[in-house]
């Protein structure tokens, strides 16, 4: 999935998921895609293939069902903003806002060398950032943060 990482202001950085379509374009593509499968199982029935229309309703609770988790999600994000000495970290997830403050002198970056993980630490401390951000974009983020902290 493509993801788009975003500096604001100089001082904030914001990760969020690349949603190509609006809410109602997403419902009509799972609903065109789920009637075009009704339809050709139905087809497949009348011809005497009836095995085939349990099949086609499995694959269309696993449409709903995938349709149902990318609404849920689909307004994820994460940010990490800069004010003064203090670090926020706001990660919203599935419509809930979880906040975080860091002292900024203390606060660490950790980004693995192939930037499969990245976390923001401080006093013990780890919380994860840039679950939406491809490896490269992770590693880039990091980079930033790290002159961001250094720049106090």
């Amino acid at each position: 999935m493509e993801c788009v990482a975003g500096e604001e202001a100089g001082n904030s950085f914001t990760a969020r998921r690349n949603n190509s379509l609006s809410s109602s374009d997403r419902i009509l593509a799972f609903g065109f895609i789920a009637l075009v499968s009704l339809a050709i199982a139905t087809a497949f029935a009348c011809l005497g293939a009836w095995l085939i229309l349990p099949f086609a309703g499995v694959e269309v609770a696993a449409l709903v069902a995938a349709c149902w988790w990318v609404e849920r999600h689909a307004r994820d994000y994460e940010r990490v903003a800069f004010d003064g000495d203090t670090l926020l970290i706001e990660i919203a997830q599935i419509g809930r806002v979880q906040r975080f403050e860091l002292n900024r002198r203390w606060a660490q970056v950790v980004c693995e060398c192939d930037g499969s993980r990245l976390a923001l630490r401080s006093h013990g401390r780890e919380i994860e950032f840039g679950r939406h951000l491809t490896r490269a974009q992770r590693i880039a983020v990091a980079g930033a943060l790290r002159r961001h902290l250094g720049a106090r």
